[in-house]
């Protein structure tokens, strides 16, 4: 059935129906001199300006991200520490041809592992699915023995300033030729970088040094080493903004950079840059495929999501939050560097208590120089416990401030886990990780079936995302051709989705 749309309300059903032909007319013979569509068929007599072939969610990235990873859309969750991104959250998204990652961080190795086969007889003969592989020196190679011995397919590599031998190691290790001399990877490396400096590293060949050792030390081949310096450490690469570099300023320098890198180096196939940070609406995910990115990774709001591993209270606060309810507060594993990330400040005291410990870090180079009532403060409202007790589960050391560091990061781990276990002795010490894309989900979702706790599927709020930046993409692309688009045509309510 052919329908002309020169209304407000026409033109937003057609641009609504991505999966259709959209042609455009010209309306002189409506008598008018505005461009009009026709989804169907076109009328005789009917001036044809242009025409817009069916666009699907599926197409919105880089072909190659789904052709490598065995995915059918351009669509990745990130992972979430201490067990918030379950197995059962990745092998959701593998089995509706989508990717995830478990998190691994702050978990003992005794916990990976057992995840670890939990994903390989649930998922094993998929592509799509991988573990996180934390920075963390003491149990590294640990869980790189394990990602490798299990065959996991994509390995998320977070929080590493440095080329490590591990990650080095991992990326290596079953690098082979084809029988048409093209190097095939066993293990898919997905990196996330905050800067160019960071991209630049993990773009680039392992450095020569680190493939000697391993060579020399029996953990890669002299084969593997040879065809490690012809590729790049990792072949998805993902621009992770925050507030001290947005996305659309990011972006576009790592993708820059890495065709600068990939012509430099004369890469046998492309390297993907995909975006991450800040992505809670179908608007945020049609922008970061308009700046270029070949893939998405969505993080906090899959916390809310029914198989994360945030505790019920926790999904609560965060389905209270605002645009305006987070800021940042410190973080462990950058404490004494004074590194930050985004925190939820609605409905807990974590961000100003953690900023307290940080203050108290700068300020005093012990523990024992803290003046007594500040000190009591600390035992009774911040640690909830005397600092003797805390000294007493970690391991000695001889330094007063690095002492004092480790105390400090005890609070700031342990408010992970009380807000994971639902710790209702602690809940105003819950440290809940997410940006103003939480609240820009909520906003989106409101009024909708995803504004209920048990109708938020991973699934769901992944192909609601897709299927919203595809409307999104449809009408900016009507809107540039000269279509009167109604602000209405932006908007995507989310629906129940097959």
């Amino acid at each position: 059935m052919s329908v002309l749309a020169f209304s407000a309300d026409s033109v937003a059903e057609c641009a609504r129906r991505i999966r259709e032909r959209v042609h455009l007319v010209s309306g002189v013979l409506a008598g008018n001199d505005e461009i009009g569509l026709v989804v169907g068929e076109v009328k005789p007599g009917s001036v044809v300006v242009g025409t817009l072939p069916p666009l699907y969610p599926e197409w919105l990235g880089d072909r190659s991200f789904c052709t490598a990873h065995g995915t059918r859309y351009p669509y990745a969750a990130g992972e979430m520490g201490h067990g918030v991104a379950t197995t059962a959250m990745v092998i959701a998204l593998a089995r509706a041809e989508l990717l995830g990652f478990f998190g691994t961080a702050g978990l003992p190795l005794s916990t990976v592992e057992r995840a670890v086969r939990e994903l390989s007889a649930s998922v094993g003969g998929r592509p799509n699915w991988g573990v996180n592989l934390a920075a963390d020196p003491a149990n590294e190679d640990a869980v790189v023995d394990l990602l490798l011995a299990n065959g996991v397919p994509c390995v998320s590599v977070s929080g590493f300033r440095e080329l490590t031998p591990a990650v080095v190691r991992c990326s290596a290790v079953g690098l082979i030729r084809d029988p048409e001399g093209r190097i095939q990877r066993r293990t898919n490396l997905f990196v996330k970088v905050n800067s160019p400096e960071l991209a630049e590293r993990f773009l680039s060949p392992a450095p020569q040094r680190v493939l000697r050792e391993l060579v020399h030390s029996g953990q890669i081949t002299a084969e593997e080493a040879e065809l490690a310096a012809l590729v790049p450490v990792a072949e998805d690469i993902t621009a992770s903004s925050g507030s001290a570099r947005p996305l659309m300023s990011l972006l576009p320098a790592i993708l820059a950079l890495r065709d600068e890198l990939a012509a430099r180096h004369d890469y046998p196939r492309p390297v993907r840059v995909g975006a991450a940070g800040g992505i809670g609406t179908p608007q945020s995910v049609a922008a970061a495929f308009t700046l270029g990115a070949d893939y998405v990774v969505t993080g906090s709001v899959n916390q809310a999501a029914v198989e994360s591993g945030l505790s019920e209270a926790g999904k609560r606060l965060l389905a209270d939050a605002d645009l305006a309810d987070t800021g940042l507060a410190p973080r462990s594993d950058g404490f004494e560097r004074g590194e930050q990330a985004q925190v939820l400040l609605k409905g807990t005291e974590f961000a100003a208590r953690a900023s307290k410990l940080h203050k108290l870090y700068r300020d005093h180079q012990s523990l024992e120089e803290i003046p007594s009532g500040e000190f009591s403060s600390l035992e009774r409202e911040i640690l909830g416990r005397p600092v003797a007790s805390v000294l007493a589960e970690l391991p000695a050391v001889s330094d007063a401030r690095q002492r004092m560091a480790m105390v400090f990061r005890w609070y700031l781990d342990r408010s992970a886990l009380w807000a994971v276990h639902g710790d209702p002795g602690r809940a105003a010490d819950y440290q809940l990780r997410c940006g103003p894309a939480m609240g820009a989900f909520n906003r989106w979702t409101a009024g909708t079936f995803l504004a209920e706790p048990h109708n938020r599927s991973v699934v769901q709020i992944a192909l609601n995302l897709l299927e919203g930046a595809a409307v999104v993409t449809r009408a900016q692309q009507l809107r540039g051709y000269g279509v009167p688009v109604p602000t209405s045509s932006f908007a995507f309510p989310p629906r129940e989705l097959p």
